[in-house]
């Protein structure tokens, strides 16, 4: 499809997906549909400010894990996320926590878990050549699934694979029958499953020019059909490769969230967001999320620490998106 093909509102994306648990899909959605008793409980209602179309988070990786000689739980680290300012917090270490746990964590910080993520999925890849590889990265997506709905959130970032995995049509069929396997048990949780834009070689020219666009992203989202796939577009990734803005407004309603982090095309090197060697075009940036109704999360990906460079990345963020 092409980009400006679809005139879904990011609300109907929304929308779209709440209707779509409740159509006789359900009928395909059986196999893989937990049963009432293996569900996990989700946690007690925590949530971000209301009123604000831009919310800002962190990485959990990001945070400082280690207090003197005792190392911080779960709930503590979230928390200083709240201390740093930050409205919630991205698990990208969803494979170190059960659900119970993010669960218990969630409650016990009262910090908003909007997404989770499993970086295992660099090794165990749904475009493997090995079907037991990709079984395994499945199955981590399965998980991150959980671990989302059990925090209260509202997504999982997966990273597909490679494209030197195979030729570009093994690649993306691979990714797509697993992703297809994966779709009913996002719907049946209410996660959608977002694909983030990384140097892997799929879906862009690796060694080529700048200016690319982002139309290959666009038609393996649009081949699902279904509002549980999505966009989670890390600006910083490719603006070697194109304009983040024309991205953006390509993406429409696919953008459901963002990793933001700042790169400088002049020396090829990721920078700190808005620094004076970020050379990143913000404010077409934040032109184009607005041309969009874009609503939703923006992470930062970048160097963590303690909570004092945990407000420094907050207050950087909040310069780059005008707030």
């Amino acid at each position: 499809m092409h980009a400006t093909s679809s005139t879904l509102s990011r609300r109907a994306f929304f929308g779209a997906a709440s209707a779509a648990a409740l159509t006789p899909a359900a009928a395909v959605l059986a196999a893989d549909a937990p049963t009432p008793a293996s569900s996990p409980t989700p946690a007690r209602v925590v949530a971000p400010p209301e009123g604000r179309r831009l919310l800002l988070s962190c990485k959990l990786g990001m945070i400082t894990d280690k207090s003197g000689s005792r190392k911080l739980t779960l709930a503590e680290r979230l928390s200083l996320a709240r201390e740093a300012g930050f409205d919630g917090v991205d698990l990208d270490q969803a494979a170190d926590y059960t659900v119970e746990q993010a669960r218990e964590a969630v409650e016990q910080s009262g910090v908003f878990v909007h997404n989770a993520i499993n970086h295992a999925h660099w090794e165990k890849r749904l475009t493997s050549p090995n079907a037991e590889d990709r079984d395994a990265g499945r199955k981590n997506i399965e998980h991150c699934i959980r671990v989302a709905h059990a925090a209260g959130g509202c997504g999982v970032l997966i990273v597909i694979g490679r494209g030197a995995d195979g030729s570009p049509e093994e690649v993306e069929e691979r990714a797509r029958t697993e992703i297809k396997r994966l779709i009913p048990l996002a719907a049946v949780y209410g996660q959608p499953i977002l694909i983030e834009n990384v140097w892997n070689q799929m879906f862009y020219d690796h060694d080529g020019k700048p200016e690319q666009g982002p139309e290959q992203f666009i038609r393996f989202v649009d081949s699902f059909r279904s509002p549980w796939v999505g966009m989670y577009y890390d600006l910083g990734n490719h603006w070697k490769y194109g304009q983040p803005g024309e991205w953006i407004r390509a993406f429409g309603h696919r953008c459901v969230k963002l990793d933001v982090k700042g790169f400088s095309r002049a020396r090829d090197k990721f920078v700190d967001i808005t620094s004076p060697d970020d050379d990143l075009p913000w404010a077409d940036v934040r032109k184009a999320l607005q041309e969009i109704g874009f609503a939703g999360w923006a992470t930062a990906e970048v160097g963590g620490g303690d909570v004092a460079r945990l407000k420094v990345v907050r207050e950087q963020m909040q310069r780059a998106f005008g707030l």
